[in-house]
């Protein structure tokens, strides 16, 4: 007898899952404070950035869907035999570390979102512990994975769609805040709402989700829908924050994720508070986990060890990233220290990196070897050239205006 679910066509909504994972670890510690400080100091009137940064976001994921779906190797294995193991090799590497300095910033989220009611500095031990045990006893991690991040979708929207609620934003000021104003004085506040929310790494990696998600070339519609769901998650979730940072938090200082929940709760109550808090700790521990497996994917790739979760390097080198992360991040919450040298390390890795990555996927998706058909259009080109020239462009202030600064005052 014949499995008529076996036969059945896949329905539009089982193709989720890599544009909601993807979503998450664009979500982290850092966006949320960034997306808070932008609403703070500048209201509504930078709500448009956010549109930009995840078109571009978009374009970048839409070309990984693709290449995802139609091409029979892993990235790794195409740019070894198109040009060679060191690229594929650079690529690993540079993700890697980037993953392992950036971390601890995932590391200290978690920490701030129980540290508002446990004080208790090792929690995060407990859920690195837990993350590594994920990591190794699930026989299909992807799987596994999909399920978590979903729940942890739902959680963030819950939560800071309660906090808007309560804020009560003035819609006229928002909407006016998604005309572009102010083109002439782009600043470093607009490229860190840029860099926080089109992360090139993610989009990278959801090549590696939707091969692991199995969709087959009649899926490939289904996969594209699912990246445009997720970069609407990305847009909702970040101008959310914004939203009730520019509502009631105006002209207020923000140091870290923590004084935002602390500063909320004087407005909203506990409640207000905890769903804060609900809201940081299910974006830190989902981009905790999603962050760490690009670093040991990618690095794994790059090195010809594997590419699928079941692949025994891929976990081991995630778990590397996990316990480097997690070794930081205790560093700092026992000294009080920040690890400046690991930040300038994973800021001029970034400089390579991000513009690489970039431009590898341009160019694997407009070879016709891989995509066929299906190779990019002049509009996907197009965009995705702009957000290349936007990475180059924050490529640059980041080696300017971060790295060398830091380098000279070491050196003098």
């Amino acid at each position: 007898m014949v499995d008529d679910q076996s036969t059945a066509p896949r329905k539009w909504y089982q193709a989720l899952g890599p544009g909601l994972i993807t979503a998450c670890v664009v979500i982290g510690p850092g966006s949320i404070l960034t997306s808070s400080k932008v609403g703070a100091d500048n209201g509504f009137a930078l709500s448009w950035v956010v549109v930009a940064s995840v078109v571009f976001m978009l374009s970048f994921t839409t070309m990984a869907a693709r290449l995802g779906v139609m091409a029979k190797d892993s990235p790794g294995k195409m740019l070894t035999d198109r040009v060679g193991r060191w690229l594929a090799m650079l690529v690993g590497v540079s993700v890697f570390f980037i993953a392992s300095a950036f971390q601890f910033g995932n590391n200290l989220g978690v920490h701030t979102a129980f540290n508002a009611y446990v004080d208790f500095e090792y929690i995060v031990v407990l859920f690195n512990a837990a993350a590594i045990a994920f990591l190794f006893c699930f026989k299909n991690l992807y799987k596994a994975l999909e399920k978590l991040m979903m729940g942890f979708v739902g959680l963030m929207l819950l939560a800071f769609a309660a906090n808007l609620f309560f804020a009560k934003p003035q819609l006229g000021e928002w909407a006016r805040g998604f005309v572009p104003s102010g083109l002439g004085e782009i600043d470093i506040t607009v490229l860190g709402l840029v860099g926080t929310t089109f992360v090139i790494a993610a989009a990278y990696f959801q090549i590696y989700l939707v091969r692991e998600k199995g969709v087959a070339k009649e899926g490939l519609a289904d996969s594209l829908l699912d990246s445009r769901v997720g970069a609407l998650i990305m847009a909702a979730i970040t101008l959310m924050i914004m939203g009730t940072a520019a509502s009631v938090l105006r002209g207020q200082e923000l140091t870290d994720a923590g004084a935002v929940a602390e500063q909320l709760q004087p407005l909203f109550g506990d409640k207000g508070k905890a769903l804060f808090c609900l809201g940081l700790f299910s974006a830190a521990y989902s981009s905790f986990l999603i962050n760490s497996m690009i670093g040991g994917f990618v690095l794994a790739d790059g090195l010809g060890l594997g590419s699928k979760p079941d692949d025994p390097w891929t976990r081991r080198l995630t778990a590397a990233v996990l316990l480097t992360g997690m070794g930081v991040a205790l560093y700092v919450i026992k000294t009080g220290a920040k690890p400046v040298g690991a930040i300038v390390m994973a800021q001029a890795v970034t400089v390579i990196a991000a513009p690489l990555m970039a431009g590898v996927l341009l160019w694997l998706c407009n070879r016709k070897d891989y995509m066929g058909e299906h190779r990019n259009g002049p509009l996907l080109n197009i965009v995705g050239g702009i957000g290349f020239l936007v990475l180059l462009a924050m490529a640059w202030n980041t080696a300017f205006n971060k790295v060398l600064p830091k380098v000279k005052d070491w050196l003098g």
